[in-house]
């Protein structure tokens, strides 16, 4: 029976991923939003997910991967995109901000209807994530990061150099090899011309 379900305001706040810019402090040359940032690591962690069952002796699914790497950033539509010197000021804010994140999480669960909750809760709510999906998709996450400031660099903005040497740190730190043979692969075209790629 649907006739006692109560509309939900979800998917509204869902659609709202597409009017959170991302990089906020930084000057871009193409202003990138948290819908467009959350298609490329679901594409991304779908890869790597690949990646690893076939050359890591791996057994993940790479469809619920992608999956989950959609709903990564589900939270920011509540507390939106909160730049990283700021997020990661101290150790106290970073543990606040993670508090709020979660608040955020189980506030969009909670619009959904009863039945539906079960379903998306470890999809948006951190806490219930598998934590070996969820490293593929934090890889993905940050890869997504990287190639934005490679893209950047490119058009000639200087003001990611920093940012593009801390993220390249970070995924050599993070020690996953698939996303290692991922930018091994597939980062070069990201430096070559439309021209360059269709040769």
């Amino acid at each position: 029976m649907t006739d006692s379900i109560k509309s939900s305001h979800f998917f509204a706040y869902m659609a709202r991923m597409k009017l959170i810019n991302r990089w906020p402090l930084m000057r871009n040359t193409l202003i990138e939003n948290v819908q467009e940032h959350s298609l490329q690591v679901a594409m991304i962690a779908h890869a790597l997910a690949i990646i690893k069952n076939e050359y890591f002796e791996g057994n993940v699914n790479p469809d619920a991967i992608a999956t989950l790497a959609i709903f990564h950033d589900a939270s920011e539509v509540l507390t939106g995109d909160l730049p990283n010197p700021v997020k990661y000021f101290n150790p106290e804010i970073a543990q606040e901000y993670k508090k709020i994140e979660k608040i955020a999480e189980q506030k969009l669960v909670d619009m959904l209807p009863k039945r539906l909750q079960k379903h998306y809760q470890p999809l948006v709510c951190s806490d219930a994530h598998d934590k070996n999906d969820y490293k593929l998709v934090k890889a993905a996450d940050i890869i997504s990061a990287y190639l934005k400031t490679i893209e950047e660099m490119n058009a000639g903005n200087h003001e990611f150099n920093r940012a593009q040497e801390r993220l390249r740190e970070t995924l050599k730190a993070f020690n996953c090899p698939e996303a290692e043979m991922f930018l091994q692969i597939f980062e070069p075209g990201f430096s070559l011309s439309l021209d360059a790629i269709t040769e």
